[in-house]
């Protein structure tokens, strides 16, 4: 199983537009992140966590010619604005792709990108919109989506939820604020744990950095890498910074593990 970080960067993204600040101008390649989504490749099958603004550069930059289901963490633009960048999946594999989520981001998409979900909404001949079926998911459910088990898990977003993924030994949580000890309790055994921290200090509804270190110690993942990291952290400031087995993620980064 491979899991692929495309993107690392907060919903402003790193470079911040007009800012110019050391990390926004520095040349470290890893300190220029685009909104978070990630990749999983098991037996054949890509899951893709995600449809954020940037996400045909990341599936250009990662050589992807095939998505067989995505999974939504929740609605928020940052990580639903791509969408229309799975009409060349649909096209290409003469089908529509499934798309899974917490219901509310589903009846969201629906109603955001109505052009793609309602039939009476047609398009000229010789153009194309994406072809999507919409597919809830239960917190604490698993299910298998083309072939492979995942786990859904619901966390705390500040005033909404947002889902984390288990998939064997790796798991894929963004956006949360707070997390249970049940959520915790499903977490443990993971390998790799991807994990959001936006910045040192407080958010009402984001972990600070050391918030995520005390939920990384608390699930005992063997390694864990920080997403959805803000311009006030750079890569290499942070890895000096944080306690062993737990270090910032990069845009590209690739974890693997043998089934």
């Amino acid at each position: 199983m491979r899991l692929t970080v495309l993107g690392t960067g907060t919903s402003f993204g790193v470079p911040q537009v007009g800012c110019s600040c050391t990390v926004c101008r520095s040349p470290d390649p890893r300190d220029r992140r685009t909104r978070t989504a990630a990749l999983v490749e098991s037996k054949g099958v890509t899951l893709l966590i995600d449809t954020p603004p940037e996400l045909r550069l990341q599936l250009l930059e990662t050589a992807v010619t095939r998505v067989d289901a995505v999974l939504y963490t929740h609605d928020h633009a940052d990580h639903t604005s791509g969408i229309d960048d799975l009409r060349v999946f649909s096209i290409r594999q003469g089908e529509p792709l499934p798309v899974y989520g917490p219901g509310e981001t589903m009846a969201s998409l629906r109603e955001t990108y109505r052009y793609i979900f309602d039939d009476e909404v047609t398009v000229p001949e010789g153009t194309s919109k994406p072809r999507l079926s919409l597919n809830s998911l239960s917190a604490g459910i698993a299910q298998r989506i083309a072939g492979i088990e995942v786990l859904p898990i619901g966390f705390d977003h500040g005033y909404s939820t947002v889902y984390g993924y288990r998939i064997g030994e790796i798991a894929y949580v963004t956006d949360v604020k707070s997390v249970t000890a049940d959520a915790i309790a499903a977490l443990r055994g993971v390998r790799y744990l991807v994990l959001s921290a936006l910045w040192w200090r407080p958010h009402p509804t984001h972990q600070s950095i050391p918030e995520a270190v005390a939920v990384a110690a608390a699930i005992g993942a063997e390694r864990t890498y920080l997403t959805h990291l803000s311009h006030e952290t750079g890569h290499a400031d942070l890895l000096e910074r944080l306690p062993y087995g737990v270090e910032p993620a990069y845009d590209g980064m690739v974890m693997e593990v043998i089934e």
